[in-house]
């Protein structure tokens, strides 16, 4: 069973700022995240010092929050490589 996407308002509005070619890759990568968030092909790491994860879409960094009781993925910020954990 897939997991619930909940995507923050600043996600949406960088995703929505994007080409449609970026956009298009970041959102079959969210979708791939949905279906299977163990998945090994998807560049993902959970960062240190807070309960967040990364997953890694070329330049793009997707930060997000894993709840596996609840099977939610809460996307909360999408951000260039230089600017993601600042």
């Amino acid at each position: 069973m897939p997991y619930t996407v909940l995507i923050r308002r600043q996600a949406q509005k960088k995703l929505r700022s994007l080409p449609r070619n970026e956009r298009a890759r970041l959102a079959a990568k969210i979708n791939q995240l949905r279906h299977d968030p163990d998945n090994p092909a998807l560049d993902t790491k959970a960062l240190a010092g807070v309960p967040l994860h990364r997953l890694r879409v070329g330049d793009w960094r997707i930060i997000y929050d894993r709840q596996d009781a609840v099977r939610i993925i809460a996307i909360e910020k999408i951000k260039s490589r230089g600017d993601a954990y600042k």
